[in-house]
């Protein structure tokens, strides 16, 4: 494969990342709307992203084992049509129990699509080439909340939070069509055992991968999760301020997402080691904001910076340990990436049930203690590997 052919594909796969993601976590912007809509309080609302979670959690390896024998390209498609699905019947606002199936519907393809993509676009590239191509996919993380999530959350606050759902399914079309129209046929020439996938489990660098992947990302989501909830009652700001928060958090994602996708390949440890800071340094940012915009800003900015590259480290950390079974591992980082929003959001939500929303900024520094723990012993490991090999 031509490296035009793996960008093209790195390019289409970060526009679908884009609109799968907006679907994802665009409803964290709208989550008091809807709230409100149903009557039940924030934590019943953070189901809507929770329970989204944790089904990929559970489904998201088994369904890729079984899928990678089959075309990349219908399997991407197919998941781009659950989701389509799935935002077009929500912006109807169906029975609150009907939306949760209709949130969970598309998540038992939300893993393949990021394994299949991933393992595309970097088939037959260079290990730095590939951290590269994968951080554009990985991106589309970061580009969602510079653009389709904050917009979707000022559109909902002019009119009403459907208007999230009808914007976001246009661009999953819009992507569903130009995946269709302008990338080949991907059959999978090379299907592995299920043994030999299953095999990387066993791998003491591929389980601190793991580790590392679940608790930086629970250690965000603890209070990312409830963004808008906690800048709304904490800090005051109405629900346009917090859209344009949104906006300024999605840039410096896109950003250091930029910088981080450059600096992984060669320094994995010190680049995740200074973006895990983030986790400690937020809380104590937020405590000594004077509750103007401005110092919300710089504090909501530093914020976007060092949570962006999250999913991206968690990438690093398990494929660099599973370069032979490369579609199992993105699965896995896919699912306990999922695992981790699913328990920081109910960790999240359980602080706020006991001490209040003022809390959530500090819920995440638990997790983050687990990482530097797990950070030494994927650093152990990799020295012991290189003292064998002298």
């Amino acid at each position: 494969m031509n490296l035009s052919l793996n960008k093209k594909i790195a390019y289409m796969g970060c526009l679908g990342v884009i609109g799968i993601i907006s679907t994802e976590f665009g409803v964290i912007g709208i989550l008091p709307q809807i709230a409100d809509s149903y009557k039940i309080n924030i934590v019943t609302a953070g189901y809507l992203l929770s329970a989204f979670a944790l089904t990929i959690a559970i489904t998201g390896p088994f369904m890729v084992l079984y899928l990678s024998k089959f075309d990349k390209k219908k399997i991407m498609m197919c998941a781009l049509g659950l989701f389509l699905i799935s935002n077009f019947f929500s912006s109807f606002s169906p029975p609150f129990w009907l939306l949760m199936i209709l949130r969970i519907l598309p998540t038992f393809l939300h893993p393949a699509f990021f394994s299949m993509v991933i393992a595309a676009a970097t088939k037959d590239a260079s290990p730095q080439m590939q951290m590269r191509l994968t951080s554009i996919i990985i991106g589309g993380i970061a580009l969602a909340q510079v653009t389709l999530i904050p917009f979707t959350t000022f559109i909902a606050s002019i009119y009403s939070w459907q208007w999230s759902y009808i914007i976001q399914g246009l661009l999953i079309l819009i992507t569903l069509i130009t995946i269709y129209n302008y990338l080949p046929s991907m059959p999978n020439k090379e299907v592995k055992s299920f043994k030999s996938q299953l095999g990387i489990l066993t791998r003491p660098k591929f389980i601190a991968g793991t580790a590392v992947n679940l608790f930086l990302i629970t250690a965000w989501f603890c209070s990312y999760s409830y963004f808008a909830d906690y800048l709304s009652k904490e800090k005051g700001l109405s629900t346009q301020e917090i859209s344009y928060m949104l906006l300024l958090f999605g840039v410096m994602g896109v950003i250091s997402n930029f910088l981080a996708g450059r600096l992984l390949g060669k320094y994995m440890i010190l680049t995740t080691l200074f973006f895990l800071a983030g986790t400690f340094l937020l809380p104590f940012a937020f405590q000594y904001t004077d509750g103007s915009i401005f110092s919300i800003a710089i504090v909501v900015g530093f914020w976007g910076i060092m949570y962006g590259p999250c999913f991206l480290i968690g990438v690093g950390h398990m494929v660099s340990a599973a370069s032979d079974a490369k579609e199992f591992a993105n699965s896995l980082q896919t699912s306990f990436g999922n695992l981790g929003v699913s328990l920081g959001t109910a960790t999240g939500g359980w602080f706020i049930c006991q001490y209040g929303i003022s809390v959530t900024p500090w819920v995440g520094i638990g997790f983050g203690l687990l990482v530097l723990i797990v950070i030494f012993w994927r650093f152990w490991l990799d020295r012991a590997v290189s003292e064998n090999s002298k």
